[in-house]
């Protein structure tokens, strides 16, 4: 029996990491083939991604069932996160896997934003109801939704992995080196973002690389480690 549980505990991790390196490379795609000029998130310039979002009405659609596809296979991880940790600490395990969640419908939420300026730019009664500067206008609108709601999920998503990192360093079913870098990294992004609102210059595009780049390299890690090896078996 206890065989057959050790077993199953890897093939689980295995098929979650599985999953978190799909999600990793359907955004990473995604982004480079259909966000250009069109992904609020990628920009800092309103007036231009709503100007781009008029003349992107495909890309838009794309974009907006990519998040679909990256919410269910995020769903997935988190769920196998959650089994895989909880007996390592049950009620983090399922604050974490309950945050995960929520940051998930938020994400979706810039979907719906991203949608509707699909529908903004192909549907002949809006060149009726608003002239072009309203139509912007619109589009703008839009686009700062989106940025909020990735925003926030962002910061939601990112305490949540802490939560996770934590109960892998502390069980060691994770090498530590990957799993201390992960901790570090969901809060070096978390915090970040959550204080740049309030100090301006923690905005500095060197930071924000700083911090995408060291919330890249743990997601991989782990996902690779997973994907590989599994989990370590407890003894």
């Amino acid at each position: 029996m206890r065989d057959l549980e050790i077993v199953e505990s890897v093939a689980l991790a295995r098929r979650v990491g599985l999953a978190w390196l799909a999600t990793l490379l359907v955004g990473i795609v995604s982004t480079v083939l259909l966000g250009q000029g069109i992904d609020i998130n990628l920009s800092a310039d309103v007036e231009a991604v709503a100007v781009a979002m008029l003349d992107a009405e495909k890309r838009l659609r794309a974009l907006a069932y990519v998040a679909l596809l990256m919410l269910a296979l995020d769903l997935l991880v988190s769920l196998g996160l959650f089994l895989v940790l909880r007996s390592s600490g049950p009620l983090l395990a399922a604050w974490s896997l309950v945050a995960r969640i929520v940051a998930g419908l938020l994400s979706v939420l810039g979907a719906v934003f991203m949608m509707n300026s699909a529908e903004i730019a192909s549907r002949p009664a809006y060149t009726v109801l608003a002239d072009h500067a309203d139509r912007l206008l619109l589009n703008g609108l839009q686009a700062t939704s989106n940025y909020t709601s990735f925003h926030l999920s962002i910061v939601l998503s990112s305490a949540a992995l802490a939560g996770f990192f934590w109960l892998f360093l502390k069980s060691g079913r994770i090498p530590r080196l990957i799993a201390g870098w992960g901790l570090f990294a969901s809060l070096f992004v978390a915090c970040t973002i959550v204080l740049r609102d309030f100090i301006p210059a923690l905005g500095h595009i060197a930071i924000t690389m700083a911090f995408m780049l060291s919330n890249l390299i743990a997601l991989f890690s782990t996902s690779l480690y997973l994907t590989i090896k599994g989990v370590r078996v407890r003894v």
